[in-house]
């Protein structure tokens, strides 16, 4: 048995969960903040058999989307800021960091 730990942008969260129910795969969703644009995420975890994985995997990678997005740079924190006007510079966001985790017990009440 595998812990799946999939973060993902908020934009793609309720995609990926309306994905994994369709294939009938059970998933918890939390709420988590990334540290790069201090945007919304949500992570989800996932626990299933061995042979699920790779499928999990491709529900996951046609749900959550590259995708480019501007953002305006944080002020230096140290010298005169009179001078400094941050301009906005395009990066990449969205897709999925995914972690596949072994798992030695797993019980449900």
């Amino acid at each position: 048995m595998k812990l799946i730990v999939a973060i993902i942008q908020d934009k793609d969260s309720n995609r990926l969960s309306s994905a994994l129910v369709k294939e009938n795969f059970r998933a918890t969703k939390l709420a988590s903040t990334g540290g790069f644009l201090r945007a919304g995420n949500t992570t989800f975890m996932i626990g299933v058999d061995d042979n699920q994985v790779e499928s999990v995997m491709n529900v996951i990678r046609n749900s959550c989307k590259i995708r480019e997005q501007l953002v305006t740079p944080v002020t230096p924190m140290s010298g005169s800021t009179d001078s400094y006007l941050p301009l906005p510079v395009e990066v990449q966001v969205g897709g999925a960091t995914v972690f596949v985790l072994p798992v030695d017990r797993f019980e449900h009440f």
